[in-house]
């Protein structure tokens, strides 16, 4: 790409960041964004075709990159015994979650686009999909434990569903209050021990070598 070309999507970029942010999506106006950007509309048309893919554009990689980590540390765990599952838990959930906490504050824009201003995109449910794979990851975990002989008592998957949300819900609220990183992973560090303990307490198990 040459150097006018790169200057002239940086332009669309940073003009649409803002557009994006103080309007939200649905609100936000192309218009607006082609003139702040100081192109033309035709010019715009030469790098998207719309609105909805200079969003992604914006948020794209980083969504993916966030549900590839996900992916790749459920896959991990659910290749282990149920005796190292149980074992490897806290630590496994919470390098994941520190994981995805660093490369959220290295893309900072681009998620508080994701959890704040993405209604009316593909995005809207971004947080309901971390949720949904940590449902069913953790009905999974629940299952094994029973083949293993561990005396569970019966959980509503509402129930799981419940605290995977507010896990996850809770993680972005650090993006949400714009909490500084360092007082953003004491926060998601405490609000992990707390998801572990309330598990511990409903499954009748104890993770790591307890």
């Amino acid at each position: 790409m040459s150097e006018d070309k790169q200057s002239t999507l940086e332009k669309i970029h940073t003009a649409a960041r803002r557009e994006f942010m103080e309007k939200g999506f649905q609100s936000a106006s192309l218009r607006n964004i082609v003139k702040t950007a100081g192109v033309t509309t035709g010019a715009f048309y030469g790098y998207y075709g719309s609105k909805e893919e200079l969003f992604d554009a914006l948020v794209g990689e980083q969504a993916e990159y966030v549900f590839r980590l996900f992916d790749t540390t459920l896959d991990d765990f659910e290749k282990l015994s149920g005796e190292e599952q149980t074992i490897k838990m806290t630590e496994i959930s919470g390098e994941a979650v520190m994981q995805m906490l660093e490369y959220i504050y290295d893309n900072y824009d681009a998620f508080k686009l994701i959890i704040l201003c993405a209604e009316g995109t593909k995005y809207a449910d971004f947080i309901h999909q971390l949720v949904v794979k940590e449902a069913e990851s953790t009905f999974a975990y629940i299952e094994t434990l029973k083949q293993m002989g561990c005396s569970v008592e019966p959980i509503n998957k509402n129930l799981i569903h419940m605290v995977a949300s507010g896990l996850f819900s809770g993680v972005f609220e650090t993006i949400i209050h714009d909490m500084p990183k360092a007082e953003a992973k004491e926060y998601v560090l405490q609000l992990e021990r707390f998801c572990a303990a309330g598990w511990e307490e409903l499954l009748g198990v104890k993770f790591g070598n307890k």
